[in-house]
């Protein structure tokens, strides 16, 4: 029996993992200390009333014998959340077709699942700073990754490089962890050269709600020609709040591959996955339902609030960002090893961030803050970050 060598090829600790170990051990040896979180990704605010509601109705249909559902009938998902997703689609001014959509228990998973598609000889193209999951996910595969450099100088939004060859591009916008955004333009200029490579862009859309901008497209399916070029990963975590719920789902348009890529992922899905659970799909109907969204909307009014808080104390201190607009995560210049930065955060401010290095070779000297708290406990985090900096 041989393990898989690739293995030995990822970081020992996952980032979130090693923080979570730092906090705890900080935290047995000071019980009393206030921690503010402001480093994972993870909401506060609880579930809209709609979508509770749908999920009480759910569960009470499991407990009688005429209304009780097992399996799903098929993977791919229940037919009115398909439905109700290329209606929120449509909201947008984006046809997706019902068919097109394969829901899931969250985008994580699809990130991790959607690399079976691909022969291990395909080149991985991936920006950096990035979510780690993308470079992880291929490194167990064995696939060469190389990257295109997100840097001060680009605000954290870079473009295709001509001279890079590549098969498969991995794109986040808004983007975690920067919170840069690409606008009309920019998304054109990958899906073009996306196209010129023959390669397909794997695109993570799971921050399109806290979009503000009508120049920053919600979904590459905005942009022309990204049919024949791209699929679209999303999930309700930051939409709807459910990350604690977990239910996602990834468009694959008829065009690409002719149709072969769509067979394929569910032929994946049908013989590695049992589907998501029928309550969990009648919460994310209903998250998408009119009422749901306007429910929805004023938790991410709170969240983009806190945000807006974040980048007016930077702007204020004269520190260099990207984020706090259109996006729940901000990017700081911290102008030092960001673990260490990390640690002056914790011991001196006890307030939770993370590290940049984590995301990346890029984002050394630079540190992510998240609007994921609440706004009293935002505010106070920013007060003790002043006093200390």
């Amino acid at each position: 029996m041989k393990l898989n060598g690739n293995y030995d090829k990822v970081k020992d600790s996952y980032l979130f993992v090693e923080i979570a170990k730092r906090v705890a051990a900080y935290t047995a040896n000071n019980p009393q200390a206030k921690i503010i979180r402001m480093g994972i990704g993870d909401v506060t605010r609880p579930l809209a009333p709609v979508v509770v509601e749908a999920g009480l109705k759910a569960m009470a249909e499991m407990g009688h014998a005429e209304t009780f559902r097992g399996y799903s009938p098929d993977s791919q998902g229940y037919e009115f959340l398909r439905d109700r997703i290329s209606e929120y689609y449509a909201r947008m001014g984006v046809k997706v077709a019902s068919h097109e959509v394969h829901v899931s228990d969250g985008a994580k998973s699809d990130c991790g699942n959607i690399v079976d598609m691909f022969d291990d000889g395909n080149v991985v193209l991936v920006p950096d700073p990035v979510y780690p999951v993308y470079v992880d996910s291929n490194i167990m595969s064995g696939r060469k990754i190389v990257y295109c450099d997100g840097t001060e100088e680009n605000n954290f939004a870079p473009l295709p490089d001509e001279k890079i060859s590549c098969d498969i591009i991995y794109l986040c916008s808004p983007n975690n962890p920067t919170g840069a955004a690409f606008n009309k333009t920019q998304l054109a200029a990958w899906v073009e050269y996306a196209r010129k490579q023959g390669a397909v862009i794997i695109y993570d859309a799971a921050y399109e709600a806290f979009v503000t901008d009508p120049d920053v497209p919600r979904s590459i399916f905005a942009t022309p020609g990204a049919r024949e070029c791209a699929v679209e990963l999303c999930y309700f975590s930051k939409t709807a709040g459910f990350t604690g719920v977990r239910c996602g789902y990834t468009v694959v348009p008829d065009e690409l591959c002719g149709g072969k890529f769509a067979k394929m992922w569910a032929r994946r899905q049908s013989t590695k996955f049992n589907g998501t659970s029928y309550i969990q799909q009648r919460m994310a109907e209903a998250a998408y339902s009119e009422e749901g969204i306007k429910q929805n909307m004023e938790n991410i009014a709170a969240y983009r609030k806190n945000a807006q808080l974040i980048s007016a104390a930077l702007d204020e201190m004269g520190i260099y960002h990207t984020g706090g607009k259109n996006s729940p995560y901000i990017w700081l210049k911290c102008g030092m090893d960001s673990w260490k930065f990390f640690d002056k955060l914790l011991f001196d401010a006890n307030v939770v961030g993370t590290p940049g290095s984590g995301f990346g070779k890029n984002g050394e000297g630079f540190f992510r803050l998240t609007a994921f708290n609440t706004y009293e406990n935002t505010a106070e985090a920013l007060s003790r970050i002043k006093k200390i900096l």
